[in-house]
């Protein structure tokens, strides 16, 4: 099917879900989560597939195992894209991500290697300044308070040496947009304006060669 944006009643469900985050309430609207949430999503992700690969969404179900917070479900529903990118629904409204979240050891190195590099570096710091231009944030995941071993505190780039992690990110609070073709208009810009960030994580510092946990 073709994708016309999410309800208003895809907002309400997760408002309610938050309210009521329980197994008996879940059972309960499982059909109209499947409905107004997930199917449309599926949709999305059909349409956005010939330009940007294909997606998945991720499942509903919290992972509690080492969690103090045992409530079963989440709050969003959430997509990633093979080539990049990861959409991400709410009763807060719609947001979308890109880049590399969480970067492994081997993946860390060759990221502060390429930063710290003078030609690299300032490359990466043009590509910042255009996605920034043209709408989203560049943010930094779980930033050093200090210096990483092995570089100085006064390096010319030291805000980006201390990220273990690099993403694009848009947020967009709920209007009525939001029930219509214009949230994959939307998407799809940020996805494109984004995609130089990502495309200089994916040459100067690619997949993790570490074996999965």
């Amino acid at each position: 099917m073709t994708f016309e944006g999410w309800s208003a009643e895809a907002l309400e469900f997760y408002e309610q879900l938050e309210a009521d985050n329980s197994k008996t309430f879940w059972a309960a609207h499982k059909e109209r989560y499947e409905e107004v949430v997930r199917h449309p999503m599926a949709d999305l992700l059909d349409a956005l597939e010939d330009e940007f690969g294909p997606g998945k969404i991720f499942r509903p179900f919290r992972d509690v195992r080492f969690s103090a917070d045992k409530t079963p479900y989440k709050t969003h529903i959430g997509a990633y894209l093979e080539a990049g990118g990861y959409i991400q629904l709410s009763a807060d409204g719609l947001a979308c991500g890109n880049g590399m979240y969480q970067l492994a050891s081997d993946q860390l190195a060759r990221y502060r290697a390429a930063v710290a590099e003078d030609v690299t570096g300032a490359e990466l710091e043009r590509v910042i300044a255009a996605v920034e231009k043209a709408g989203p944030s560049v943010v930094g995941r779980d930033p050093l308070k200090s210096a990483p071993r092995g570089y100085p505190r006064d390096h010319p780039r030291i805000g980006l040496l201390r990220n273990k992690g690099l993403i694009a990110w848009q947020e967009w609070e709920p209007a009525a947009w939001l029930g219509t073709r214009t949230a994959r208009q939307r998407i799809t810009a940020f996805l494109r304006d984004s995609r130089p960030l990502k495309d200089w994580l994916d040459g100067h510092v690619g997949p993790s060669d570490l074996p999965r946990r």
